[in-house]
């Protein structure tokens, strides 16, 4: 019934003398909420008989640009993002014409710390975490001095004496804006003077708390999160850095290490215990609502409660479903196709 729906809806949208100048949806963006948005696509394309939507991982940052360069039917439809929209994106937007964009929550994800199954086990925290891939260190006198840490046993006697190696995203990614802001922040402000340092000089304290190694000892493996995974899987010794859903896809091979000693699973990020969750999103281009074919229909999906709800084959993926008072409020903003608020955003 639901395939034939759709199919109809779709038939109605062709009849309606709407002139539509795309057959096929296009969507750039985050390579953690990718396996998502490629999921709904399938699901999509045997529901409706239609082509199924081409998903590219691009990064957020990456995705942001393209999403934003205009609103030319030669730009794409939708953007996925593992994090929020910055302010200054909405208005590069507007800028190049995009002027009204809805704004869609699809679920949480814990921003993964993890090892080879087969590695020593690591246990950490944001502190330790810090030290480990900053490039510069605090001192008590205020200062900040190179980073010349070589092993986890040389930021914690009690930790491994293997090199530090953590590979990551590039600052393209929004995993590592999630990875620096997250978890790298919240371990610098544990120095002394670092908190107030914040709130007597932004500029200052983001250089200096959210500037990552460059000697080789943070490594960044490109857009492709699967990468980092089976570099994981060669390496014992490394860390990584990705989405919950990468290591839960991967948990034959792959485990978290806790941070503050607590672990990423469905329960610790929405209940915010875990120190390192984030929110997952997706944006839509409403003017290629009229010209890009099943357009509104794709989002009607992605936010059903087949896809998006607790049960849904979304979940089976790795996503942490949203409650449903946000459910609906993701379903109502797809519905609506609401424009979000440049005021809204930061």
């Amino acid at each position: 019934m639901k395939q034939l729906t759709l199919a109809v809806a779709l038939g109605l949208v062709a009849a309606s003398g709407v002139a539509q100048a795309r057959d096929s949806i296009e969507i750039v963006g985050s390579s953690t909420v990718f396996p998502f948005s490629t999921a709904v696509a399938e699901q999509f394309a045997k529901k409706s008989g239609g082509a199924a939507p081409k998903v590219e991982s691009t990064g957020t940052g990456g995705g942001m640009k393209l999403f934003c360069a205009g609103a030319g039917i030669e730009t794409p439809d939708i953007t996925n993002a593992s994090r929020r929209m910055k302010k200054g994106e909405m208005e590069t937007c507007i800028k190049n014409g995009v002027t009204d964009v809805t704004e869609i929550k699809i679920g949480y994800d814990g921003l993964a710390i993890a090892q080879s199954k087969t590695g020593e086990p690591i246990n950490l925290t944001a502190r330790e975490l810090f030290l480990a891939v900053a490039k510069e260190i605090p001192m008590p006198d205020g200062t900040f001095v190179p980073n010349t840490y070589q092993t986890w046993k040389d930021v914690n006697p009690d930790l491994p004496a293997h090199e530090i190696e953590v590979i990551g995203p590039p600052p393209t990614s929004g995993t590592r804006d999630s990875f620096v802001e997250l978890g790298i922040e919240k371990g610098c402000l544990m120095f002394q003077g670092i908190p107030a340092l914040k709130k007597k000089d932004e500029k200052m304290f983001k250089e200096k708390c959210h500037t990552l190694r460059e000697d080789g000892k943070f490594v960044e493996a490109g857009e492709n999160d699967n990468l980092i995974v089976q570099k994981l899987q060669a390496n014992p010794k490394a860390v990584g850095v990705f989405g919950y859903s990468f290591l839960e896809q991967n948990a034959d091979s792959l485990k978290a290490v806790s941070i503050n000693g607590v672990v990423p699973t469905p329960e610790t990020v929405i209940g915010g215990q875990y120190p390192m969750a984030r929110s997952m999103f997706i944006y839509a281009k409403n003017s290629h609502a009229g010209q890009v074919a099943g357009l509104k229909e794709f989002l009607t999906e992605f936010t059903s409660d087949t896809a998006m709800g607790a049960d849904g084959y979304l979940a089976d993926k790795g996503l942490i479903p949203l409650p449903a008072g946000d459910l609906k409020a993701s379903q109502d903003a797809a519905a609506n196709m609401k424009t979000v608020s440049v005021s809204s955003l930061k």
